[in-house]
């Protein structure tokens, strides 16, 4: 379920299997948080056993929302990596928790093909609006997301630390 190619790109999204691939999830996240805040420290949190908690997190969204949580592919190599929800405090309202490539493929225009997939992604689920988080301090990420049709709603109420964003799902991915 929900394995998608996007063949122009190369690109295939087959869900995450942490049986065999929990360790590059784990260095995507973190490398996330070091692309967004400079370091890692609140990925592993001030007990060093986040990764452990994330693991437990990803594994239970997976299980709530099958094809949330997917590994990017090119030929045989994980590139990248998306995770998606609902909106905790709207439910209606999808969520896109991380998008993510590996430093060597990003600036190769492969984002736009992360964005097609979630926005399909929830589309399908009925979805009309999705959001997501990002730093303000992260530019690369925020001038990405204005590119493809998200626009800034300001820092998030109690993280002012980050800025929530929302895109509208428009009817080509129904």
């Amino acid at each position: 379920m929900h394995f998608r190619s996007m063949t122009e790109a190369k690109l295939t999204f087959a869900p995450i299997n942490l049986d065999a691939a929990a360790a590059i999830a784990i260095t995507f996240r973190a490398d996330s948080f070091v692309c967004s805040f400079g370091s890692d420290e609140r990925f592993y949190e001030s007990d060093g056993k986040g990764h452990e908690r994330y693991l437990g997190w990803l594994q239970n969204l997976m299980q709530s929302m099958p094809g949330s949580c997917v590994h990017v592919w090119q030929g045989d190599t994980i590139i990248g990596q998306i995770e998606m929800n609902r909106f905790k405090s709207q439910p209606e309202i999808a969520y896109v928790n991380l998008f993510y490539l590996a430093p060597a493929y990003r600036n190769r225009g492969l984002g736009h093909y992360l964005d097609q997939y979630a926005m399909t992604y929830f589309a399908d689920l009925g979805f009309q609006s999705a959001r997501l988080s990002v730093s303000p301090t992260n530019l690369q990420a925020t001038r990405f997301y204005r590119k493809n049709g998200w626009r800034d709603l300001g820092p998030q109420l109690g993280h002012a630390e980050v800025h929530l964003m929302q895109k509208q799902i428009e009817q080509e991915y129904h």
